[in-house]
């Protein structure tokens, strides 16, 4: 049943996208349209800009989760495995940074990143999406690295590893599980993000598809064939990225 529930906005939104126009609306409701188009998906992807703002998310999405991913492993270990002064001061800032509504910190940001001239510019979106995705993911790594028994550590520490060998040949190599899994967690937030991507961007070739959605809403009407094929088409890229990660999703949320 809960499967079914979940499912069942994206069987609808892929019934819309196949409907012609003469049936979108003289049909009522159906479980599927008596006839089926792809001239949706065709003028989406050959007539409007969709192309280049499914590569612009790519761009951002991708850059990002490797950023954060990386900063969040090296915190993470840090955490995890160090004791030094102000550690406890640290963890409760980075999940004060959680508590904030995005709404209140929006014009600070925006007349920050104004003044370094990174408004308008996809550079500036994957610095924002890094640094507010960079705590969840670091006490995410932190669990990973916990679970790993130090014994081994100290085994390789026998062995004649420096903390630099241990870190690479040890504790990474048995957190690729948790480290998947926060590639996926980053992946999808930074795809599916609006509100800054809405702030910071104007110019039509630096948007992202998020926002390129809204370009079919109009003051008196919403083309509802291409919205829902465009959102059919934004879901691929990220079945893809979990599906060649799916083997450490598993390990890493289970």
């Amino acid at each position: 049943l809960y499967v079914a529930f979940a499912l069942f906005p994206i069987y609808w939104t892929v019934k819309i996208s196949v409907a012609p126009e003469s049936l979108l609306y003289s049909e009522g409701i159906r479980l599927w349209p008596s006839s089926m188009t792809l001239d949706n998906y065709y003028s989406v992807l050959a007539a409007s800009d969709f192309p280049r703002y499914f590569a612009n998310s790519l761009m951002v999405s991708v850059a990002t989760s490797l950023i954060v991913t990386a900063v969040a492993a090296l915190a993470g270990y840090a955490l995890s495995r160090f004791r030094f002064r102000g550690k406890t001061f640290v963890s409760i800032l980075l999940l004060l940074t959680q508590t904030f509504p995005l709404v209140m910190v929006i014009p600070p940001i925006f007349r920050m990143m104004g003044q370094l001239g990174l408004t308008d510019n996809l550079y500036g979106l994957i610095i924002i999406y890094t640094a507010f995705n960079t705590a969840f993911a670091t006490f995410l790594m932190q669990s990973f690295f916990d679970g790993v028994p130090k014994e081994l550590e100290d085994a390789a520490m026998i062995d004649g590893c420096t903390g630099g060998m241990e870190l690479g040949r040890i504790m990474l190599p048995l957190t690729l599980p948790g480290m998947g899994a926060t590639v996926a967690f980053v992946f999808t937030a930074a795809w599916s993000e609006l509100l800054f991507a809405l702030m910071l961007i104007n110019s039509e070739d630096q948007k992202t598809f998020s926002v390129g959605l809204l370009t079919f809403i109009g003051k008196f009407a919403v083309d509802l064939r291409h919205i829902m094929s465009a959102s059919v088409l934004s879901l691929i890229p990220v079945c893809v990225f979990f599906a060649i990660l799916q083997r450490y999703l598993v390990t890493g949320l289970t």
